[in-house]
């Protein structure tokens, strides 16, 4: 199990991120997070398959 700490996490999710467009990226987090200020962490190199 990966162990990471913060000292202000209120929530988290796993999720995928998704091309989106032409060049960019995009991860769906729940409408309620609307507002919020949030941190992403990338926990694995990307697959080049995927390029």
């Amino acid at each position: 199990m990966d162990r990471y700490e913060t000292d202000n996490a209120e929530e988290v999710l796993d999720r995928t991120v998704k091309p989106f467009g032409s060049g960019g990226a995009h991860i769906t987090v729940p409408k309620r997070w609307i507002g919020a200020e949030v941190k992403v962490v990338r926990i694995s190199d990307p697959d080049p398959a995927d390029e």
